[in-house]
């Protein structure tokens, strides 16, 4: 992390692909195209969320399409809070706000025993949570150096890596999940976008996402795997209402949801670290850190008040930024313009809803793995010695072995286990307890430099 004198602008910081700044603004035709990509990027994991609480509970129709219409009204709403700003809240950053995945393992149990209106409760509390944290990173920034923000990108990316696998293959509890079909569908999107990429020229490569997803959902109408019901169902045009379900608070909703919400916020300064090293060069800022988790945890409260499950920010749209390149935040606001559209017309929302999940597999894998990418760009310029190696094992290795192996966790009381098994949280904790007992090598500590183990030929220049 570094202090918010960071150059922001200054184009020989900036890696050779980035296309756009920060602040700078694409011409409006291309901007659009852009917006539009991030927002089918984010689409599928922003309405399935809602869809998965209304079915768990029983929820009716009714309640279930209310519920996917204010996830996209209030994604939109709290994404401006990240790109424009409030004062010192948001991170002005093209960061994306969606429906978390997070909560939602603690929501299904918190609906069934108490109700709808005190998951909304818990969620507004766990706002309040995120934002007082957010607020106090200014004097726990040395918590997170960039090495324990390398660890908590990376572990983001090895866990999103099973959702993307899942939508490859045509998407969780699917009747021809693993199919010849599906599989082929999600490959012909890999395929279109790497060669898009690629080989494309100006817009072609910075949309490379929108182009693969729009090939990939052409050829899915053509094969007949697109059921276009929900849209002729859709009315046109409904405003959310606020406090629909009303709310409530029950301690229980406060230990569960405000417990989570730590976990939330170390998975969006995870994020953030990875937007501004993968899309721009440089380690983020402690304005725009702070920023940025104070604007996640006003996302949360605001969506709480109309009904929505608590937002954070979207990994995958951090994947498309460090894939594209395209840094400029007014890009992201176009995308938030989209989004509030989209939850005042709920039929417009229906025509992308309905893309099938191997379409938005086959770009999934990809930019979930470019989070990967992130984390290991941060820990490589690190100077790593054999200390920083141990931080690295045992905090990924308890973090991802709990979440690769969720069972290891019956044990523990539910908010605790849900925790656990985020993987997330674990190798946070791991890793900044780890880095603060580092041992000073004028106590005797084994504390040798592994890269002064490589053959002078092979070292870093830094270090010859």
């Amino acid at each position: 992390m570094t202090s918010d004198r960071s150059p922001r602008n200054e184009p020989s910081t900036l890696p050779a692909h980035v296309k756009y700044d920060i602040d700078e603004m694409p011409p409006v035709g291309e901007a659009i195209l852009l917006a539009l990509q991030h927002v089918m990027v984010m689409m599928a994991s922003n309405v399935t969320i809602p869809i998965i609480l209304a079915t768990a509970i029983g929820a009716t129709t009714g309640e279930t399409v209310f519920l996917v219409q204010v996830a996209l009204f209030a994604a939109g709403l709290t994404t401006l809070i990240q790109t424009i700003g409030i004062g010192p809240v948001g991170a002005r950053l093209p960061v994306v706000q969606g429906t978390s995945f997070g909560f939602l393992v603690v929501s299904i149990p918190l609906a069934r025993d108490y109700g709808l209106a005190a998951v909304l409760g818990g969620a507004l509390f766990a706002g309040f949570v995120k934002f007082a944290l957010g607020f106090s990173l200014r004097w726990l920034r040395n918590l997170f150096p960039p090495l324990v923000s390398g660890i908590v990108v990376l572990v983001i990316g090895i866990g999103l890596l099973p959702t993307g696998m899942l939508l490859f293959a045509g998407g969780n509890g699917a009747e021809d999940f693993g199919s010849w079909e599906n599989l082929g569908l999600a490959s012909l999107v890999l395929v279109v976008l790497l060669l898009a990429y690629r080989f494309g020229r100006g817009i072609i490569a910075s949309a490379s996402v929108l182009v693969s997803l729009v090939v990939g959902y052409l050829v899915a109408i053509a094969l007949g795997k697109v059921d276009f019901t929900p849209v002729a169902d859709a009315s046109w045009f409904a405003f959310p209402t606020p406090l629909e379900f009303g709310m409530d608070f029950p301690a229980a909703a406060f230990i569960a949801m405000g417990a989570m919400a730590i976990a939330v916020s170390i998975e969006t300064i995870g994020d953030l670290s990875a937007i501004t090293k993968a899309g721009a060069g440089r380690e983020v800022t402690d304005r725009e850190l702070a920023g940025g988790v104070m604007g996640d945890g006003a996302a949360t409260s605001i969506a709480a008040l109309f009904s929505a499950l608590p937002n954070t920010t979207f990994g995958q749209n951090v994947g498309l930024v460090a894939l594209t390149g395209v840094m400029s935040r007014h890009v992201v606001s176009i995308c938030a313009g989209f989004l509030i559209a989209l939850g005042l017309v709920p039929k417009l929302a229906a025509v992308i809803t309905v893309m099938p999940a191997a379409v938005l597999g086959g770009a999934a894998v990809v930019m979930f793995g470019m989070l990967l990418g992130a984390g290991i760009q941060l820990l490589s310029e690190c100077r790593l010695d054999r200390h920083d190696l141990i931080v690295i094992a045992a905090s990924i290795g308890v973090g991802q072995g709990f979440a690769a192996v969720p069972a290891a966790a019956e044990v523990m009381p539910e908010s605790l286990r849900v925790l656990m098994i985020s993987g997330i949280l674990p190798a946070a904790l791991i890793a900044v307890v780890l880095n603060l007992a580092r041992p000073a090598p004028e106590v005797g500590a084994a504390f040798v430099d592994v890269d002064t183990a490589l053959p002078e030929t092979v070292r870093r220049p830094d270090r010859q």
